[in-house]
């Protein structure tokens, strides 16, 4: 007879510990052991209780291989869920073995806790059992009521806005430290081409070396803002000439709000890198179809023209923003990654204890926006140009553009040639990052694969990745995304695009949404008049054109909730639950924790000397998954 020591260690969340009986049984080499009840003492399984118990194995089970915990119901008390974070066994020679879970049990049953060390084996896959963050939601719903509480007279308002002051009176109802100055500086071109660079949607810009056939902009419209020592046409062989282009919302069917028919445009926009390097708009056309009725606006037209043009490319832009660079490439990205995950990848392969983390809450945040925003009569419906018509429509147009390369930092970068350009911070921040994550990805990968033909031959990680490929992607080949991977370095650029995807991307374009979007004029939610087909304009066509005082008011309630961080923060590279236990992939997390120190302390140093901070992709600030 063999005596075995364990631990049994209960989450310390107050919800954590439980009444029911639980069970554990011993699985080794050679066989394992009986089923043994863990006392019922009343200190044990209490939040963030540490339980230490003997069993007696009466035969030889070998080297241990996995715990398998029982949950059953005491007595006719409810049952109620357990969170184990860990079990850890010293066999009879004094040697030690580690069993991480860290996941809740919710029903009776059994499950299996592989042992700590990563292993690349074939197993079935154990369901991730969520706990929903109820008292949390419950507190953010407390909190949206009383800022609602505070726009009560815009709620029920439908009144067009009489002038610019009355948005700013709704505006300041909430602020930032950015979001004031965003009122004030709205109207500036250079701030207008700055928001490419540095705003919520920082990768839709790219160079320009021809004009497009039906862009009907020529040198001479443009020679005033160029200045005489140069042309277009010299300018764009130089490189400083660049396209916002927003052909994907073309003839997508729009929404009514309020009984009103509401509009979008399809702008083009060029933009110029001028000589104070600057990034400032010099051409705008509404309408992918040139023509009598389609005009070029410019700088040098009147200053409602000018206006009123740019606020059109940024109701374009918010639109594009929200539900193509946003909503599906970060959160519905981050879902499928996490089933998958869930279905494909064992719980002791290290694959999943390296990637486990970037999915926390994703599933339960992406459930609540479809019953919220995208659901009939949610926030979409009520506040967006577009409504159930719409959205399905550019989600599938935005799927059918999506690319490997663009979801890969250097590639798209590359694809797009924005290596140079002055100012551009979010690229210049998401590269720090990106290679921070890539050497972390590198030094766990090549501790547990040491060949290629691992790569190739491991059937957990092409499962894996196949059902990414075909469920997420559709089998678009097009696409470029892998459907399977044949070699180290591959593995590793695919698990750094997802964990920069879930973390560092998803902060870059939400974290900023409140101080960019509070202005309502600085991204209108819809448009309510159709685009100008004519130059003249007035501030009160501007203001007919703008939504309504209602439906900016739900458009500023969802930037303001979505740019808030929940309660029960993880930072990128904070692990708390410890998957790895083998000192050289926990030494490979301090290092990446380390590096992220440094590149927050170098971007917090950075903006102290900046007008425009620029702090979404601060390592401090960015949340390990997409779970707002």
């Amino acid at each position: 007879m063999a005596v075995y020591k364990i631990n049994v260690a209960t989450g310390s969340d107050m919800a954590a510990g439980t009444l029911n009986n639980i069970f554990i049984i011993l699985v080794g080499e050679h066989g394992e052991s009986e089923k043994h009840q863990i006392s019922r003492h009343w200190s044990h399984f209490l939040p963030g209780s540490v339980t230490e118990f003997d069993i007696n194995v009466e035969k030889d089970i070998g080297e241990l291989l996995l715990v398998r915990l029982t949950m059953e119901r005491y007595l006719n008390f409810l049952l109620d869920d357990w969170f184990c974070q860990y079990v850890n066994v010293t066999n009879p020679s004094g040697q030690l073995y580690q069993f991480p879970f860290y996941q809740w049990i919710s029903k009776p049953g059994s499950v299996e806790v592989p042992e700590g060390k990563g292993v690349i084996i074939t197993g079935s896959t154990h369901p991730i059992l969520l706990r929903q963050r109820k008292a949390e939601l419950e507190m953010n719903r407390e909190t949206y009521k009383g800022f609602g509480t505070m726009l009560k007279g815009f709620l029920f308002n439908k009144d067009l806005w009489h002038n610019l002051e009355d948005i700013k009176l709704l505006s300041t109802l909430r602020q930032s430290q950015k979001s004031g100055l965003v009122s004030e500086i709205w109207k500036e071109d250079y701030f207008f081409g700055s928001q490419y660079l540095n705003g919520v949607n920082p990768s839709l810009i790219k160079k320009c070396f021809k004009i497009p056939e039906n862009f009907s902009v020529v040198d001479e419209m443009v020679a005033s803002s160029l200045g005489p020592s140069t042309n277009l046409e010299t300018e764009l062989q130089n490189g400083h000439i660049f396209l916002a282009d927003y052909k994907i919302l073309e003839n997508i069917p729009t929404n009514t709000i309020n009984g009103k028919q509401q509009y979008i445009a399809a702008p083009m926009c060029l933009l110029w890198k001028n000589p104070q390097d600057q990034l400032v708009p010099i051409a705008i056309q509404l309408s992918q179809t040139p023509g009598k009725h389609t005009p070029v606006f410019l700088p040098s037209d009147s200053e409602f023209d000018w206006l009123l043009a740019k606020t059109w490319v940024r109701n374009s832009e918010f639109q594009v923003h929200q539900i193509d660079i946003h909503l599906l490439r970060t959160h519905f990205l981050a879902e499928v990654f996490s089933i998958a995950t869930t279905r494909q990848l064992p719980m002791g392969h290290p694959l999943y204890k390296m990637i486990i983390p970037h999915f926390r809450y994703t599933l339960e945040i992406n459930v609540l926006g479809r019953k919220q925003l995208l659901a009939p009569n949610g926030r979409f419906e009520k506040a967006w140009v577009f409504g159930d018509g719409g959205i399905p429509l550019l989600l599938k147009r935005a799927m059918e553009g999506m690319t490997y390369h663009n979801l890969c930092l250097p590639d798209n970068i590359v694809s797009r040639g924005m290596e140079s350009i002055p100012n551009y911070l979010y690229r210049d921040d998401g590269m720090k990052i990106w290679l921070a994550v890539e050497s972390f990805v590198s030094n766990i990968v090549n501790y547990y694969y040491t060949s290629d033909v691992m790569v190739k031959e491991d059937p957990e990680l092409q499962a894996w990745v196949a059902e990414i490929f075909k469920e997420g992607f559709l089998q678009n080949t097009s696409s470029e995304v892998p459907s399977s991977l044949k070699s180290i370095a591959s593995l590793i650029k695919y698990l750094t695009m997802v964990i920069f995807t879930c973390s560092a991307q998803h902060a870059a374009v939400n974290s900023g949404q409140f101080d960019t979007y509070s202005w309502m004029p600085n991204g209108p939610t819809t448009m309510k008049s159709p685009p100008p087909t004519a130059k003249g304009a007035t501030m009160e066509d501007i203001l007919k054109t703008l939504p309504d005082v209602n439906t900016t008011a739900l458009g500023l309630i969802f930037v303001w909730i979505v740019s808030n961080d929940p309660l029960d923060t993880r930072r990128l590279g904070n692990y708390p639950n410890k998957y790895f236990t083998e000192k050289t992939p926990q030494q490979s997390i301090k290092e990446f924790q380390d590096k992220l120190t440094e590149i927050s302390k170098h971007i917090k140093e950075r903006n102290k000397t900046m007008d425009l901070p620029y702090a979404y992709l601060d390592p401090s600030v960015i949340e390990n998954s997409v779970s707002i």
